[in-house]
């Protein structure tokens, strides 16, 4: 059995594709929440911080989460292995990017790449993306909402077969992450199934203003959440 804490990857026979371990669920905390005016990961919804929130979600849905953050002494107090973007100043894309590399480095074949800044994130839909994702032709998997772009890149599950187009991404103009599903082997989580699990609107939504912040608290005290 691998120590509590430990690093070392564990060998595994029943995943496919040579990969020693399963997907980690990686929390993106790399932004500088100029919006928000402090660091709103750890603002606190209903008694726990955002960030912690994100957090109880993805351990219901891998074995492991993990930080991907720039300021890396905000959340020393989760103990969770923390590491910096690769390619600094290009935003969520620079996350995603350390993420997968940091899979690869372990053996891992993709990560659950989850916002800091969703409080309201429902484990049934992570292991619903992370259901999909085990098809080798695909190099994510991304769920629908009903926000602007029809889509949510930044709750969303990716291959690291995604590196090589992250990669080019990083080196051009282009860095939206909202771009990214263009660029690779994408199957979307219906908007249908999406609803069969909860409201996309609270589910999707991002913590990036004080006015996005009173309404969480709100939709929390309303759900008892």
């Amino acid at each position: 059995m691998q120590a509590a804490g430990s690093t070392e990857p564990n060998e595994s026979s029943d995943l496919p594709g040579g990969f020693r371990r399963p997907p980690f669920g990686a929390i993106l905390a790399g932004g500088a929440s100029i919006r928000f005016g402090s660091p709103k990961a750890l603002a606190r919804i209903g008694g726990l911080a955002i960030v912690e929130r994100v957090e109880r979600a993805l351990r219901e849905a891998v074995d492991e989460v993990v930080l991907i953050a720039n300021e890396p002494t905000l959340f020393v107090d989760r103990g969770l292995r923390c590491r910096a973007d690769i390619v600094p100043g290009r935003g969520a894309l620079s996350g995603i990017h350390a993420a997968l590399a940091w899979a690869r480095e372990e053996g891992r074949p993709g990560a659950l790449c989850i916002a800091c800044d969703m409080p309201f994130i429902r484990p049934a839909l992570l292991r619903a993306m992370l259901t999909q994702s085990g098809d080798p032709d695909l190099d994510a998997v991304v769920p629908e909402s009903a926000g602007k772009l029809g889509f949510e890149p930044l709750c969303a599950y990716y291959s690291v077969s995604a590196i090589d187009a992250l990669s080019r991404m990083l080196l051009s103009a282009e860095s939206r992450v909202s771009a990214l599903p263009s660029h690779l082997r994408t199957a979307r989580i219906s908007i249908d199934r999406v609803r069969g699990i909860g409201d996309p609107e609270v589910i999707f939504l991002n913590v990036n203003t004080p006015d996005d912040y009173e309404q969480a608290v709100k939709l929390a005290a309303e759900n008892g959440q």
